[in-house]
């Protein structure tokens, strides 16, 4: 479980952006990584906040991303190995009411736990 929050600030121009809370005074870099597809996605930046209690992040939405269907994209904590937000993107026809982002939602957690479980099973080999 990760001491980190994550707040939506806002979506626009192709980027999506959030605040992150509850890292350390100290100055230490909170190390966050955002995948799509189960991979990472490039361009990703963490930025201080002027009073240090926070840090903006700012995700660019890959061209390849804006295509037919649910995009979604996973944000998680790597030192806590926790999940701390998401953000989906539904593009051609859409059917009201929808499962279709919660069924990638779910793909992408169930991913992260295979990928922690064998990360578990190879340490305590």
């Amino acid at each position: 479980m990760s001491e980190l929050t994550l707040t939506k600030i806002r979506f626009r121009n192709s980027v999506w952006e959030g605040r992150i809370a509850g890292a350390p005074t100290t100055g230490k870099r909170p190390r966050i990584e955002v995948t799509h597809l189960d991979q990472p996605v490039d361009g990703v930046e963490l930025v201080e906040g002027t009073d240090s209690t926070f840090w903006t992040l700012t995700v660019p939405v890959p061209e390849y991303a804006i295509a037919d269907g649910v995009q979604t994209f996973l944000i998680r904590d790597v030192d806590a190995d926790a999940k701390l937000g998401s953000f989906t993107i539904i593009a051609g026809e859409s059917v009201p009411d929808d499962l279709r982002a919660e069924v990638e939602l779910l793909r992408a957690e169930l991913d992260m736990l295979k990928r922690a479980f064998r990360r578990h099973c190879l340490e305590t080999m």
